[in-house]
């Protein structure tokens, strides 16, 4: 709607009404119908004294570096409480987004979780989302032989063995 306004009063107004001769924008619009022109001087005017959105983020006082073990013991619990598909999801992106690979426990955690709400290609996007995260092939491999009893037990197959490159 913002947009449209600015149309309208666009369309409605006279030749040097956005802009003054020195380049400076005129704030008060000439149009007879102030209140589609600017809807922020709508809200500014209501005598409301906070805006329905922000552009700041507001920071927690108490707020402390989580620790790795914290982070680790956090996601268990996320990943043992998942009952559906999207929390599963939203939980691995999480997880993923911080700069750090996440440890053996919450993997198998996520693996069983996703296994418990039946969703396959998740589980098999996890194996992926660890060999973008991790520095090096052979810390891949170090966490495929840890999670090789866990993978064979759900039957989880990785994506290298659905799908191998031709060389």
């Amino acid at each position: 709607m913002y947009s449209t306004s600015l149309l309208r009063m666009a369309a409605r107004a006279q030749p040097g009404t956005f802009f003054r001769a020195n380049g400076v924008r005129n704030i008060t619009p000439r149009s007879s119908n102030a209140l589609y022109a600017v809807p922020a001087m709508m809200i500014a005017s209501s005598g409301s004294t906070s805006s329905a959105f922000s552009t700041s983020i507001r920071m927690r006082s108490d707020a402390h570096e989580e620790t790795f073990e914290e982070f680790t013991a956090r996601y268990e619990k996320e990943f043992d409480s998942v009952q559906d598909v999207f929390e599963l999801q939203r939980n691995l992106n999480n997880a993923f987004a911080y700069d750090l690979v996440p440890s053996i426990s919450v993997l198998v955690a996520a693996l069983k979780a996703a296994r418990r709400v039946n969703d396959f290609p998740t589980a098999v996007r996890i194996f992926e989302g660890i060999k973008a995260k991790v520095e090096n092939r052979g810390q891949y491999d170090q966490y495929l032989e840890e999670l090789k009893p866990l993978r064979e037990e759900l039957g989880i197959p990785l994506k290298e063995d659905l799908y191998p490159e031709e060389k």
